[in-house]
């Protein structure tokens, strides 16, 4: 407490200091996702502690995966070798998905066996599958799981293997073994990046269980938000010839439409509302 003209008035409370690294480490991670980088300087000093401290917590979340450290500070914006988190891409294009999710579902048919990748235009896919009918479908993505148990007429196989926390997905060489022991009518997925006609993803891991699901399936559709053709990833998937469809949104640019169509890929543009 402190006086001012005879007057007790209380001081503010810091209790940065007591934050758990934990604590501390979550909300850097809130900011991070809110600003899309951040310096370590600003933190040190925003949370009190030294710029080593905030250096070993930005070291521990790249390690998981959560955010990428990058020279003086941190980002969640995807590179090359770096895919954002589940959280970030989520939120990330949330209308342009729902239209590409809402044209995919117009090729499912009651009935099918479906399988889905960890993309978050999935999760909007299985929210709207649920009222569609009965349908199995096969995943290693929780997100995609938990939004269709309980649901009626939906039957659930779940693809184990190593999780990786950052995806909220299994991944790895038990995911593929589980793959390639299945058939279905129609697998459906996404990627992080779209360079000269060819498909591309930041680790060779989901590389591999991407290859995996489109040799088990009948039908292959690919659905892309607009973003995708503005990044670069080290793996390449597949040309997008591969696949029976691919789904853009309309905010596609009209010079990798032309692209599409001059390589004669099959494109679906998806119209909001």
């Amino acid at each position: 407490m402190s006086e001012s003209h005879g007057t007790v008035v209380p001081e503010e409370s810091d209790d940065r200091e007591a934050l758990r690294p934990s604590q501390r480490q979550q909300r850097i991670l809130d900011q991070v996702i809110e600003q899309g980088s951040v310096r370590n300087e600003e933190l040190a000093e925003q949370f009190g502690v030294s710029v080593m401290t905030i250096l070993r917590d930005v070291t521990a979340m790249d390690r998981q995966g959560l955010l990428r450290r990058t020279r003086g500070g941190a980002s969640v914006e995807p590179s090359a070798l770096f895919e954002s988190s589940v959280t970030v891409r989520l939120e990330s294009q949330a209308a342009a998905k729902r239209a590409i999710a809402r044209a995919a579902l117009q090729y499912v048919e009651p009935g099918q066996a479906i399988m889905l990748d960890d993309s978050t235009t999935g999760i909007h896919f299985a929210r709207m599958l649920r009222d569609t009918g009965p349908a199995t479908v096969i995943s290693n993505f929780l997100p995609i799981i938990r939004e269709l148990k309980g649901a009626p007429g939906i039957r659930l196989i779940g693809l184990g293997g190593t999780y990786h926390e950052a995806g909220d997905a299994f991944l790895g060489g038990m995911t593929v073994d589980a793959i390639r022991g299945l058939s279905v009518d129609l697998t459906v997925l996404s990627t992080s990046a779209i360079t000269a006609g060819t498909c591309y993803h930041q680790t060779q891991d989901t590389v591999s269980f991407k290859r995996a699901m489109m040799d088990v399936a009948a039908k292959r559709i690919l659905y892309v938000d607009h973003t995708k053709f503005e990044r670069r990833a080290l793996h390449a998937l597949a040309p997008l010839t591969d696949f029976d469809l691919v789904i853009v949104d309309e905010h596609t640019p009209k010079s990798a439409l032309k692209d599409l169509y001059d390589r004669q890929v099959t494109v679906e543009v998806a119209k909001a509302g």
